[in-house]
């Protein structure tokens, strides 16, 4: 901390766990079983190492990129993330704002404080993407993605992993305080007489459904115009399937380690997976543990066109809603320029995977 202001990632994550209740900390903050795949999306970075390069001209950088044929300033995304306001009154409309701001791009949970037409209507401009995953009253999908379509958002993220709710802690004791709402269920709740939070959440975790298969994928894919992007493919197989079947992005993710206990972590699996659908125009991004701008510098180094980041956003909320989220992308931002700078690139194009070993030996 400088003069009582947060400069690094971890002064942020101190700040909110010192001023967030604990139902909304243990919710963000933990992951599923033992959290060895939640300790291990951050140890993994930690264990590749940069091989920088030297006498090259860094004097002016670029670190633009685009998304689905999208113009960002960078290539740091806001991750959908569920029920923002527990860590500030405005939410997800405090996140666009900032997003806005920098010119990049967010992906908004289905489980947000704020519609999706209010957020859209927040920041019409700004790219957007709407998460989704599969639910056994497909009538309530599509209605999701129609509604998405006509708010403006450019693709959907559906997520993958979920076929049932894995062992993630704080969610056995967590419920979404009175006072919010799930803003993007307000049909099913008319439908399902559905009154409380409590009973809307148990609705969700009810209408899971494990019986999706690419199939169900198919049809999703059939009733909408807009790009797929799969979040949470953590083999080349199904990366491969992903590119047969339609998908236009694919989101290497583990949930934060959220569902599966004991899964690699993200930047493990990435090179795989970048491989698998190397040549097919399918777009990689991946999320999970990236807390710097040396870990954006190794991911890009290692094949994603993007980074997507979750948790800091909500640290960033818990410190001064918009203002502290702007400051944590503008950190990273900050933060990746130097590190490319150091290491001899001068643009995105300068970044392979020759800048980076994962053994010693390597040198």
């Amino acid at each position: 901390m400088a003069n009582g202001e947060p400069v690094t990632m971890d002064d942020f994550e101190a700040y909110a766990a010192r001023h967030l209740d604990q139902n909304a900390l243990g919710y963000y903050s933990t992951g599923a079983d033992e959290d060895v795949t939640l300790f291990e999306n951050r140890e993994a970075f930690k264990r590749i190492k940069l091989r920088p390069r030297m006498l090259r001209d860094v004097s002016q950088q670029d670190v633009s990129v685009t998304i689905l044929g999208h113009q960002l300033s960078m290539p740091i995304c806001v991750s959908p993330t569920a029920y923002q306001a527990m860590a500030h009154p405005d939410g997800e409309l405090a996140t666009v704002r900032a997003v806005q701001s920098v010119a990049t791009a967010m992906g908004l949970s289905l489980y947000s404080t704020n519609s999706l037409e209010d957020v859209a209507r927040e920041c019409p401009n700004t790219i957007k993407f709407m998460q989704l995953q599969f639910y056994s009253d497909r009538q309530f999908m599509e209605q999701v993605v129609k509604r998405a379509e006509k708010a403006g958002y450019k693709a959907i993220f559906l997520t993958v992993d979920i076929p049932v709710y894995g062992r993630h802690k704080a969610r056995r004791n967590f419920l979404l305080p009175k006072y919010l709402k799930y803003a993007n269920f307000k049909s099913l709740q008319t439908e399902k007489r559905l009154r409380t939070n409590e009973e809307i959440d148990n609705y969700i975790i009810s209408a899971s459904d494990a019986s999706v298969d690419w199939n169900t994928f198919d049809w999703l894919r059939s009733i909408s115009s807009l790009p797929f992007v799969l979040k949470g493919i953590l083999t080349p197989e199904d990366a491969r399937l992903a590119v047969q079947h339609g998908a236009q992005g694919i989101m290497v993710s583990n949930h934060g380690g959220r569902q599966l206990d004991g899964v690699p972590a993200t930047i493990e699996v990435l090179p795989g997976i970048v491989e698998a659908v190397r040549g097919t125009g399918v777009e990689v991004y991946m999320d999970g543990g990236v807390r710097l701008g040396t870990d954006v510098l190794k991911a890009l180094a290692l094949g994603a066109r993007v980074v997507f980041v979750g948790r800091p956003v909500i640290w960033g909320l818990a410190y001064k809603g918009e203002q502290g989220v702007r400051k944590i992308l503008q950190m990273l931002r900050d933060e990746l320029k130097v590190a490319m700078a150091l290491a001899g690139c001068a643009s995105l194009k300068d970044i392979t995977p020759a800048l980076v070993m994962r053994h010693a030996s390597h040198l």
